[in-house]
């Protein structure tokens, strides 16, 4: 990881990707908590699905944009046009308070442009890296994600209170700037790749391609259950199960974080031996006990070690399958692909953050527990090692 940091186009595009993935991480609290003021369980599904659904109409643009436009111009204009819509709820608390419609248009705004980074981080790492460093640099973007989101969600857990949810919300926008700063400044051209007419591939042929539906469906399933537990049934469990209000909705999404960042971390260092799917098979099932946290409520510290054991083979996952990825995409459809991958992907936690509110409104959390384990677990079976 060291070597891969000592590439300073990556490291500059690295640090200034952290930074805004931790002003990301205030405004989900942030958010949040506007919605929680104002309403219950179903105010907060409705954020949700904002957050998310969006994703899939922008994450099928994305792709076409990152093959097509320099990379770093891309992302520097996702992060000026995010910058500019958080920054609308402080400007609008300054002018004369919030309207109650508003952190759900910037919630919608930022799904609609969530698949930029998402996709062009990915697209462009094979660009400023060596190939057999590719494990590396993927933990890096994993790691980037967790410490961002334990700074981010433990700041907001105390920001919150202290100052309020829009002064909160200023912070991210600054981040968005930097982020725009530090991929002007990436040196690298990250320019399309021009191939001849009669090499070009095709992105139908990876659509066929067996590794790449199978790890994608599985994480598709397992999206579902933790957008529902870290989206809704987290913030709810907080909110009218356990003590302490917004100190401990951060407490777990900084639990879940936390141990993401010991995943990346072995995910970067340890390879297995065995075949790459195994691997990940092992991983998800591993990820998916983690949902057996949730019958310890009201346990607040067994349920906080539910959430950390997510993270910490979530991270496994998404680094060894990013890796894979890589080497199975060719680089005249990294754009297309880690857009149409991640989109799918990221498409799914709607579909947890809606269908929870119904379990929710019957206070059995042992029944919950039950179903995000299942929805996590069940999917692992499909990858099946390569003949």
């Amino acid at each position: 990881m060291l070597a891969v940091l000592a590439a300073r186009d990556f490291r500059r595009l690295w640090i200034g990707s952290s930074l805004s993935l931790a002003g990301d991480g205030m405004t989900l609290v942030a958010l949040t908590w506007l919605a929680l003021q104002e309403g219950d369980a179903e105010r907060l599904s409705l954020l949700a699905v904002c957050y998310t659904a969006p994703v899939v109409v922008g994450g099928l643009a994305v792709g076409p944009l990152l093959d097509r436009f320099d990379k770093r111009h891309v992302l520097a204009a996702d992060s000026l046009v995010r910058g500019a819509a958080v920054a609308s709820v402080p400007v609008a608390e300054a002018l004369g308070g919030v309207p109650g419609w508003l952190p759900f248009a910037v919630a919608a705004v930022y799904g609609l442009l969530r698949m930029v980074p998402m996709a062009g981080m990915p697209a462009a790492i094979p660009d400023l890296v060596e190939p057999g460093r590719l494990d590396g640099a993927n933990a890096l973007e994993s790691l980037a994600y967790s410490v961002s989101g334990i700074v981010g969600y433990a700041l907001a857990g105390v920001l919150v209170d202290a100052v309020g949810a829009p002064a909160v919300l200023a912070v991210d926008a600054v981040s968005y700037l930097c982020f725009a700063v530090a991929a002007l400044a990436v040196r690298t051209p990250l320019r399309p790749h021009v191939e001849p007419r009669r090499d070009r591939p095709r992105l139908g042929r990876l659509v066929r391609d067996p590794v790449l539906v199978r790890t994608t469906a599985a994480f598709m399933a397992f999206n579902v259950a933790e957008g529902a537990l870290v989206l809704v049934a987290g913030p709810w469990l907080a909110g009218e199960r356990l003590a302490g209000g917004a100190g401990m909705l951060a407490l777990l999404l900084s639990a879940l974080s936390a141990r993401e960042l010991a995943g990346g971390f072995l995910a970067g260092a340890w390879r297995p031996r065995v075949d790459r799917l195994r691997s990940l098979r092992a991983a998800q099932l591993v990820a998916a006990t983690g949902f057996l946290g949730l019958l310890a409520v009201p346990d607040r510290w067994m349920l906080a070690a539910g959430f950390a054991l997510v993270g910490l083979a979530g991270a496994v996952m998404t680094v060894w399958a990013q890796s894979l990825r890589m080497e199975i995409v060719p680089p005249g459809l990294r754009g297309r692909a880690f857009g149409l991958l991640r989109t799918l992907m990221q498409a799914t936690p709607p579909i947890g953050a809606a269908a929870i509110a119904p379990l929710l409104a019957t206070g059995d959390v042992t029944l919950l527990a039950v179903v995000l384990t299942a929805v996590a677990a069940v999917p692992a079976l499909l990858l099946r090692p390569r003949h």
